[in-house]
C-alpha cells in the first residue's frame, strides 16, 4: 500500500473522527483546559502552565491525526513544572478524561473515543516538555535539529 494512498484515505476518516470527538468530548474537555489556563494566567507566576494548558486545549479539540512527543531540550525545569502542574490541575484534568471515557466505552461507536481519552491522560498529567506533532511525523519532530 503506497504511503500516498494511505494518507489520502486516512484524512477523511480523521476528519469524521475529529468532528464526532469535538461534539461529544472535545469541546467539554477543552473547556476544562481553558479554565485551568485562565486561572494559571491570572496568577502571573504560573503563566507557563497557562500557555501549556491552552496548547493542550487545542490538541484536545482535534486529537485524531496528532500525537505528543517529548522535547529533546526538556530538562529539570520541565520536570519540576510538571510536578507542580500535577498537584494543581493535572490530576483533575486526568480524572475528567477517565470519567468521560467510561460512558464512551459502553457503546461500540464510542470505543475509539474512549481510547483517545485515555491517550490524553499522560499529557494532561505532565504537559511540560512535550510538543504536539502530526501522527505521520512523531519521530521526525523528536530528532529534528533545532
Amino acid at each position: 500500500m503506497p504511503s500516498g494512498w494511505h494518507a489520502w484515505f486516512m484524512k477523511p476518516i480523521q476528519l469524521v473522527l475529529n468532528i464526532l470527538w469535538l461534539v461529544f468530548v472535545g469541546f467539554w474537555m477543552a473547556l476544562g483546559y481553558i479554565v485551568a489556563g485562565i486561572i494559571c494566567c491570572i496568577l502571573i507566576i504560573t503563566i507557563p502552565w497557562g500557555i501549556a494548558s491552552f496548547r493542550i486545549a487545542t490538541y484536545v479539540l482535534w486529537p485524531f491525526g496528532r500525537t505528543t512527543v517529548e522535547k529533546p531540550s526538556a530538562g529539570v525545569g520541565s520536570m519540576i513544572g510538571n510536578i507542580i502542574w500535577f498537584i494543581v490541575a493535572g490530576w483533575w484534568l486526568a480524572l475528567g478524561h477517565l470519567f468521560t471515557s467510561i460512558p464512551l466505552f459502553i457503546s461500540i461507536i464510542g470505543i475509539p473515543f474512549g481510547w483517545a481519552n485515555l491517550k490524553l491522560i499522560p499529557v494532561s498529567l505532565f504537559p511540560l516538555g512535550r510538543e504536539i506533532v502530526d501522527s505521520d511525523q512523531p519521530f521526525a519532530a523528536r530528532y529534528a535539529p533545532r
